[in-house]
């Protein structure tokens, strides 16, 4: 096993737990269970008696060592602050995923495992409504389930409006209790669009709030399901396609964009098989005929203007963890010690650190030859 296995963690009690502190952490799984025939919820508890405080929306990166490799990888998570003394990481099976086969074979009950965060903008209090309008599609539907549970467990009849997207009714993650936060609460308003319709296994619940019109999200579905659309703050986190699908869509229908939020690291492609080698070798003969020289330490490496610094990096087998690969966790931070970049972000980046030459690895690309130190 790679995973940590302690079998002497005491049941944790919570009369005197601690509140939870950004940072790393050391977690032990107390549950696991399947959502979905490939989605797996990991409940978790601090190897210590700890009160969880997060913002929903938020995500935590899981630092893991698989095949004597370090890998990070970043999960929303799925549970609520309102419900403090556990915390659920909801992971989807990826076909030649390393991360997510992993953790569904691997990790059980009673193994500790390291973790960074809590991160994230993407979340109800940097981010303020009065009207809410939640779009996800697939594994995106865990953020959301983490504002709806809070918002039910907080507000009395919070103004949601909830759309979610999958392809079967087989896919639904959360589907019996998001249910039940919509009987909870008169103004919580639950639609499916399916790829799918198929056969119903429970028509009470998934039946119910599925539109028959099988097919995706578009300008007729989305009033007819949604009429009040303008007036809500929109939420939306799903894989990239679709987010940039209903960016697209939202901005046809003249809707302010000021009150378009989505998830920063929804395009994170990290646990999918690598680049092929074709791939790979079009991107090396691209750098050295039209790149910069990437240095570490004894190593030299030419990257083309569309590589950033994590992949070459990552080429010549140098150790870094790269976790959200989007510049929001942090985990990739490493140090400019000579040479011009550019970086997309900057977010998980203090004043001082940038001032000293910090950059985050996943988001830099070179304007000039340039010496880093990891």
């Amino acid at each position: 096993m790679n995973v940590a296995i302690n079998s002497q963690v005491s049941k944790p009690d919570p009369f005197s737990a601690q509140q939870w502190q950004s940072g790393e952490h050391q977690l032990v799984c107390v549950e696991k269970w399947n959502e979905t025939h490939d989605v797996m919820s990991f409940r978790f508890q601090g190897t210590q008696p700890v009160k969880f405080h997060f913002k929903p929306g938020q995500f935590l990166t899981l630092l893991l060592e698989i095949n004597g490799e370090k890998i990070g990888r970043s999960y929303t998570i799925s549970s609520s602050p309102s419900r403090p003394y556990s915390i659920v990481l909801t992971v989807k099976r990826i076909a030649g995923g390393k991360v997510s086969n992993y953790l569904a074979d691997h990790l059980e009950v009673g193994h500790v495992v390291r973790a960074l965060g809590p991160d994230g903008a993407f979340n109800l209090v940097d981010i303020t409504a009065q009207k809410y309008l939640f779009l996800s599609a697939g594994c995106g539907i865990t953020p959301m389930y983490s504002m709806s549970r809070w918002l039910t467990d907080t507000e009395m009849g919070p103004d949601i409006s909830f759309l979610h997207n999958a392809k079967s009714n087989k896919d639904l993650i959360f589907e019996s209790a998001i249910a039940q936060m919509t009987e909870r609460s008169g103004d919580f308003k639950l639609n499916y669009i399916l790829e799918e319709l198929g056969i119903f296994a429970n028509v009470g619940i998934s039946a119910k709030f599925t539109d028959k019109q099988a097919g995706r999200l578009n300008a007729e579905n989305l009033a007819r399901l949604v009429p009040d659309f303008k007036t809500r703050t929109v939420f939306v986190c799903g894989p990239e396609p679709y987010m940039n699908a209903v960016k697209a869509l939202l901005e046809s229908l003249d809707f302010d964009m000021s009150k378009f939020h989505q998830e920063s690291f929804g395009s994170f492609k990290g646990d999918s098989a690598e680049l092929n080698a074709a791939q790979v070798q079009t991107q090396n003969n691209s750098a050295e005929t039209n790149g910069f020289m990437l240095s570490v330490a004894d190593r030299n490496r030419p990257l083309s203007a569309e590589q950033t610094l994590l992949d070459g990096i990552e080429a010549e087998g140098l150790p870094i963890i790269a976790a959200c690969r989007s510049g929001v966790c942090g985990a990739c931070k490493c140090k400019v010690v000579e040479g011009e970049v550019e970086s997309s972000s900057q977010m998980a980046l203090t004043a001082d650190e940038i001032a000293q030459g910090y950059v985050l690895a996943c988001s830099t690309k070179l304007k000039s030859d340039v010496t880093l130190e990891l």
